[in-house]
């Protein structure tokens, strides 16, 4: 079993979900999606976070924006890196995949998409109501369930459970509950971790 705990708000999940899915499907893995607000994180275990935002190492952003773009192109996605918006706040959005549920996948699709491949700002209701419309979801169902106490406190719980299973940020995913990857370069090894666990359970 693979737990995937992301937050739209950022590039390299958007990148780590798109490509953990058919890599999930190869291994015959189950994904449990877990929706989670990364500033929460950034607040409670890594604050350095907003200190490099704030002065950047000019070299090592120069490379990280290429690294990003090589990423991108090699998953067949378009990444606009930043956005006009950014950092964006992503509470509504990911409130939303909560709301999903089970069928989170299209929703944080057209999010990922909205946000990062459209330059669109995830934390307007309008924005929100677009992408309900896009993939069949009726918005004024939306808006009030994301507005229930339950998705707001799930949303909360999750970003607490993976600050004290370990994580300091978005992708962070476990593999069968224990091992921890963060990031979207750590595919290579979560795939040998589930040849692994197939491979002991033969």
């Amino acid at each position: 079993m693979i737990e995937f705990f992301f937050d739209c708000s950022s590039p390299w999940t958007y990148l780590a979900f798109h490509n953990i899915q058919p890599l999930a499907k190869e291994m015959g893995a189950e994904i449990v999606w877990r929706p989670i607000l990364v500033g929460g994180i950034f607040n409670t275990v890594n604050p350095s976070v907003y200190a490099q935002r704030e002065k950047p190492v000019p070299l090592k952003a120069r490379y990280m924006k290429k690294d990003l773009q090589d990423w991108a192109r090699s998953a067949g996605l378009a990444i606009k890196m930043p956005p006009t918006v950014f950092p964006v706040n992503s509470v509504k959005a990911m409130r939303g995949c909560i709301w999903r549920g089970k069928d989170v996948v299209p929703f944080a699709t057209a999010v990922f998409e909205a946000y990062w491949g459209e330059d669109k700002d995830i934390s307007q209701d309008a924005v929100l109501a677009e992408i309900c419309r896009k993939i069949g979801i009726d918005e004024q169902k939306f808006l009030a369930g994301i507005s229930e106490q339950g998705i707001k406190d799930q949303l909360k719980a999750n970003t607490e459970e993976v600050v004290a299973r370990g994580g300091f940020g978005s992708p962070t995913i476990f593999v069968n509950k224990t091992d921890m990857y963060f990031g979207n370069d750590r595919l290579p090894l979560i795939r040998e971790a589930l040849l692994r666990s197939k491979a002991s359970a033969a």
